[in-house]
């Protein structure tokens, strides 16, 4: 027999049939037995249940005779209801029992859930919650010591609707949550993981403002219900939110694959089960083995965030932190301040990296294999949930790392029957890449050897086997196999001190390559001098070849392999790459493709960081993201081949990109391999770009540079108008503003237009400083007008950056006048302005800021909220400098609150790190010592300040 008491009490039998129990006190009464199944229960609870604190006489024997009619009502056969001395007990499993069934179904699905077993537990989750019919306990409700268990039995329905709302969360499911989310935050409006779910489930389908919305209705619901204010795990939702964490639109984090993955089921298996058990897995294996492919394919099985980190672009190990904190989506500092000298790009991943779950894929590593195994191995004894999966062709060499290496895919042995060759992975790949490029092409028995000669000869290495197969547009099988082994007896003497499978990869390369006509074979070669792909434009002018010429020979060089093309670029496969570039300095047209290459990308970068200030802006910095590669590998060869002017053009065009992106730390480096090319003064010609190169260096405390003086010397050095007007802003970063306010940032200014002429983004830039110099010198009336002309002319511009920064300062000047309302839309404005520039570092900053507004209108519930908000964002992004300032905002807060004990403890973890090297954390370091005085004045007096005086 079955047993139902969630909902009216009910007795099934095995084929369906239901037993009619009886009355209600009937059905109570085996309901409170069922409460306690197989175990005794004594008869003073049974009467208690049955009749309350005043039974009727006689009670005892009244129990008995209804003990006796649920005997008579239950089968005969089954007589489960038992008496001993102490009571009355019900001889059932447990898990007959709908209750204890759903406890035990819910537990599972729990512990499947936490284990991120999202299938079972949505599974078994709803498998529990479909044994409820209704209130649980729903006869026996006015028993005694009823209405606690279904109390008790309704939490946990709760719970197990949320952890099976959390598993279809995790499983993409959105749009059929919303409506059920919605009444279970109407009915109950205090619980605080429903309304977490919600809020991310909105933010997935793209309904930002409606999550941010629901997050306000909860702080106001907790505070006029409860006075206390959201949970830490419901602000970290909304943080989420606000950073985009949450969407459904999200860009996939691993390399979208144009083909299907093929083999590698067992190699497969192995790499999920190496990451179960171990934190450091490295695939090994020569080039052309499928290493990154299989990366790609066990990341994507992976439960929880996936990173990819492409290696194989950098030309310098030192890069391999800057390209982890690029695919993080981390920025090496924000946009309003230098980066912090002492401060390296791994200290900042560690921070950022400390609690997160991760899966971090470190791809081609062997040519930076000692900087990447030191990243590597920082990390992961630093962050304790972070995991690593590398690819390499040879191990990085760590305690712990475990090993799965690579060979080819299986192949046919020699005598083995034609009839099986379906069954190998190898023989599976060459029919379906043979089928891409000749639709009609099947393995029959007429083919079957050859196909079984090719997979063999190429040792089952996916590449050589994907390049052999798309032959067949032009070759018959037996043609492709007579090609290949001649090919292998002529190379059969070469380099014996390589690996036999390297040696078989460069001959299928080579007779590719054979294969190409003339014009073919000058674009391919020309096109290596490329970092990253290129796009059409770019590889035709770079290359010089007449446009029908060119467009030919492209386009066939992508039908025959030997070209990529993805989302509008041109890409090589790096072996291909490789043996092409020996092809191009056999050719003696390394440095001519070198010159071209950089000239075309140092016209790109001036025109991009010209439409940087203006409208297209955000467009702008996608075409520059998708050409950094490019943009700086031209910047290093120029460096290397000592083109001077070419370098230093090179730093100073990208130098406002750089600042947007917050790639200070790389920036920097590059600027001082220029400086070492420059010398230590500015050579004719070159005094804008001298300065700007010394600029980003600074920023990143490169040492001993050279001193340009103060912002007004550096611009009277000028013999000509700047063409990278981001100059006055870094100068004014480097030296700090004149020393005598906003009159000298006007007379400065005046000097700089009589230089330059009208300019409308010059002259905001120059307003904006004279604006905040004026409300440093408490002239706010002043500063007020003349930030707004800077605004004006930010938004006639169209830069998001420099209105940004404008509103910030509105904000706070409105803030010191007591304004809260048009401080708070200022600040609302301007963080919609860091959404759309992509910058969470720069998001914790304008938190900040909008806290110290909120503080000082006396909203500490909302000033708190943003305090907090930007020391998550800070830390998670690896930004000191804002989680000093997050913490001395926080420890405003609790003094004002009279929290003196909190309040020193913020100011004395804000001046840990991140606040020397340049005058802004200098300041920001003397206003911490001076709440610290404060402080101690408030702990003697006894009496915390108020909040104006934050």
């Amino acid at each position: 027999m079955r047993f139902r008491i969630l909902g009216p009490t009910q007795v099934v039998l095995a084929d369906g049939r239901e037993v009619s129990v009886g009355g209600p006190r009937l059905r109570a009464l085996l309901a409170l037995l069922l409460l306690d199944a197989g175990r005794v229960v004594s008869a003073e609870r049974l009467i208690d249940g049955l009749y309350g604190e005043h039974p009727p006489r006689g009670a005892a024997n009244a129990l008995q005779s209804q003990v006796s009619r649920l005997r008579q009502a239950l089968p005969a056969e089954h007589d489960p209801v038992e008496f001993h001395p102490a009571g009355y007990r019900l001889a059932v499993d447990p898990d007959d029992v709908d209750a204890y069934r759903f406890e035990r179904l819910a537990e599972a699905g729990r512990r499947a859930l936490v284990d991120g077993d999202w299938h079972r537990a949505a599974t078994v989750l709803r498998e529990a919650l479909e044994l409820w019919r209704g209130p649980a306990l729903a006869d026996a409700i006015g028993a005694a010591g009823a209405p606690a268990q279904a109390a008790r039995l309704d939490e946990l329905r709760l719970a197990a609707i949320e952890d099976r709302i959390e598993a279809d969360l995790a499983l993409g499911v959105h749009g059929t949550l919303i409506a059920e989310l919605r009444e279970l935050v109407v009915a109950h409006p205090l619980r605080e993981r429903s309304r977490g779910q919600l809020m991310r489930a909105l933010a997935a389908l793209g309904r930002q403002a409606e999550a941010l919305a629901e997050f306000e209705d909860a702080r106001h619901t907790l505070a006029e219900q409860l006075g206390v204010d959201p949970s830490a795990e419901l602000a970290a939702v909304h943080l989420a939110v606000l950073r985009g964490e949450e969407r459904g639109s999200a860009e996939s984090v691993l390399p979208s694959q144009l083909t299907t993955f093929v083999g590698r089921e067992e190699e497969l298996k192995r790499v999920g089960d190496l990451l179960g058990d171990r934190r450091l897995v490295t695939l090994t294996g020569p080039g052309g083995a499928g290493k990154t492919r299989l990366a790609i394919e066990a990341a994507g099985r992976v439960d929880g965030e996936v990173r990819f980190v492409e290696l194989a672009g950098l030309a310098d190990g030192a890069d391999v932190p800057q390209a982890v904190l690029s695919a993080l989506g981390l920025r090496d500092a924000g946009l309003r301040a230098p980066a912090e000298s002492s401060w390296q790009t791994t200290d900042r991943l560690v921070e950022a990296l400390a609690e997160r779950r991760l899966l971090l894929v470190l791809d081609n590593c062997e040519h930076v294999l000692v900087d990447a195994a030191r990243l590597a191995a920082r990390l992961l004894s630093a962050c304790p949930a972070l995991r690593v999966l590398a690819t390499s062709r040879e191990p990085l060499g760590l305690a712990g790392e475990a090993l799965c290496p690579l060979s080819g895919l299986t192949v046919p042995p020699l005598g083995a029957s034609v009839l099986d060759a379906d069954e190998y992975a190898a023989v599976g790949l060459f029919a379906q890449r043979a089928a891409d490029v000749a639709p009609d092409f099947t393995v029959t028995p007429a083919n079957v050897e050859m196909v079984l000669r090719i997979c063999r000869s190429l040792d089952g290495l996916p590449l050589a086997i994907e390049l052999a197969a798309a032959r067949l547009r032009a070759l018959s099988v037996a043609e492709v196999a007579a090609r290949l082994d001649d090919r292998f007896r002529l190379l059969s003497t070469g380099n014996r001190a390589v690996s036999p499978r390297h040696r078989t990869l460069r001959a299928v390369v080579e007779w590719s390559w054979d294969l190409l006509d003339d014009a073919e074979r000058e674009v391919a070669r020309r096109l290596t001098v490329f970092a990253g792909g290129a796009t059409l434009e770019a590889a035709e002018l770079v290359c010089g070849l007449p446009t029908v010429e060119f467009v030919d020979a492209l386009t066939g060089l992508v039908d025959k392999s030997f070209v990529e093309m993805a989302g509008g670029r041109y890409r090589m496969l790096e072996t291909v790459r490789a043996f092409c570039a020996e092809r191009l300095a056999e050719a003696g047209e390394a440095d001519q493709l070198r010159r071209a290459h950089t000239a075309y990308f140092l016209e790109f970068a001036w025109t991009a960081s010209d439409h940087l200030r203006c409208a297209e802006q955000l467009h702008w910095l996608r075409r520059l993201d998708a050409e950094r590669d490019n943009l700086h590998a031209a910047l290093r060869r120029a460096t290397a081949a000592g083109d001077a002017s070419d370098a230093a053009g090179m730093v100073a065009a990208l130098s406002f990109y750089w600042w947007l992106r917050g790639m200070r730390g790389e920036g920097a480096r590059l600027a001082a391999d220029v400086l070492e090319l420059l010398g230590t003064e500015a050579p004719p010609g070159l005094g804008e770009e001298f300065a700007l190169c010394v600029y980003n260096a600074s920023l990143a405390g490169s040492g001993s540079l050279p001193s340009l003086g103060t912002q007004r010397s550096v611009i009277r050095s000028l013999d000509r108008p700047p063409r990278q007007p981001f100059l006055l802003y870094l100068s004014g970063i480097s030296t700090g503003p004149p020393s005598g306010g906003a009159e000298d940032v006007d007379e400065l200014m005046g000097e700089l237009r009589r230089l330059v002429g009208p300019d409308p983004w010059i002259n905001a830039l120059g307003a904006m400083g004279s604006g905040s110099a004026l409300m440093w010198s408490d002239q706010r009336d002043r500063a007020r007008a003349a930030l707004a002309t800077a605004l004006d002319g930010f938004r006639g511009t169209g830069d998001r950056w420099g209105t940004m920064i404008t509103l910030g300062a509105l904000g706070e000047l409105a803030a010191w006048q007591d304004d809260p309302e048009t401080a708070g839309a200022h600040m609302d404005e301007a963080m919609g302005l860091v959404e759309a520039l992509g910058s969470a570092v720069d998001q914790a900053d304008m938190l900040r800021t909008r806290g110290e507004t909120r503080l000082r209108a006396g909203d500490l519930a909302g000033a708190h909220d943003d305090f907090a908000g930007a020391l998550f964002l800070a830390q998670r992004s690896g930004a000191p400098e804002f989680v000093a300032s997050a913490r001395l905002g926080l420890a405003q807060v609790a003094r004002v609150r009279g929290d003196l004990a909190a309040a020193r403890r913020f100011c004395e973890e804000a001046l840990t790190g991140g606040l020397t090297g340049w005058y802004v954390g200098e300041a920001a370091r003397a206003e911490i010592i001076l709440v610290l005085k404060e402080i101690t004045d408030a702990e003697k007096a006894g009496a915390p300040p108020s909040a104006d005086g934050a």
